[in-house]
């Protein structure tokens, strides 16, 4: 098991900023992936941001590239996602999940292949 742990969440007015920030444990070593999902009111949760533990390669969803942006601190098994120019439509439940799978590049930002989830930590931004 891996337990996840998100935190960070919080109330901000649309242009600010936020840093959520996500810490694993137990059986680490065997995590490829680590991302960022969310859950708007009312819809389905996407994929937002994700990160391969061992090279550092990001991705993002189209709606946040440029304004997020995922890192990793591997000595302290934690990710972090900097949101910056938040937009009302950020509002959500943010999830931070983990995987040992190797994906596909159309799979990284897929619910599926990722094994262990947060409880999530909420966003809210006003306009």
């Amino acid at each position: 098991q891996v337990p996840v742990v998100e935190s960070g969440g919080g109330s901000v007015q649309a242009g600010g900023s936020l840093r959520l920030s996500c810490a694993v444990s137990g059986n680490t070593y065997s995590i490829n992936y680590m991302g960022w999902f969310r859950q708007p009111p009312g819809e389905e949760r996407e994929g937002v941001a994700a990160i391969h533990t061992g090279s550092g390669t990001t991705y993002y969803a189209d709606s946040v590239k440029g304004r997020f942006t995922i890192s990793r601190d591997n000595a302290k098994n934690t990710v972090h996602l900097q949101m910056n120019s938040l937009k009302p439509e950020d509002t959500g439940m943010y999830y931070c999940a983990a995987t040992p799978a190797r994906m596909t590049f159309g799979q990284i930002l897929r619910e599926w292949p990722y094994n262990y989830w947060g409880q999530g930590t909420q966003v809210a931004v006003s306009s």
